[in-house]
C-alpha cells in the first residue's frame, strides 16, 4: 500500500508498546534519494521525551502506516545531554598552578 507524504500529516505516532509519542507535523526527505528520512514531531509526549522537545524519528523505526504510525522502536525515555553554559564556564574556580 502507498501512502503519499501529504497524508502523513497529522497521524498519530505510537511506541512499539502503544505509547503516544505526538502527532506528524512534517516529512523529512532525502532529496538525493528521493526516499522519506524521517518523521517529525514538533510537540512530543513529555512523558516519552523530556521537556516535550521536538524530535525527528527516524523512518528505518517504523513498522507501520495506517491510520496511525506504529514504530518498531523507540528508547524507553530520550532525555536532552546536559551541556555547561559559557556563564558557568567563566564563573568556574580555576585551580591554582602548580609549582
Amino acid at each position: 500500500m502507498l501512502v503519499e507524504m501529504t497524508e502523513l500529516l497529522g497521524r498519530q505516532i505510537y511506541t512499539p508498546d502503544g505509547r503516544l509519542l505526538g502527532d506528524v507535523d512534517n516529512v523529512v526527505v532525502d532529496v538525493e534519494t528521493a526516499k522519506i528520512d524521517g518523521l517529525y514531531v514538533d510537540e512530543t509526549s513529555p512523558m516519552l521525551v523530556e521537556d516535550s522537545r521536538p524530535t525527528n524519528i527516524p523512518y528505518r523505526w517504523v513498522s507501520a502506516v495506517n491510520d496511525v504510525v506504529l514504530l518498531k522502536y523507540f528508547p524507553r525515555r530520550v532525555s536532552v545531554k546536559k551541556t555547561p553554559t559559557r556563564a558557568a564556564k567563566e564563573e568556574a574556580p580555576v585551580a591554582p598552578a602548580a609549582r
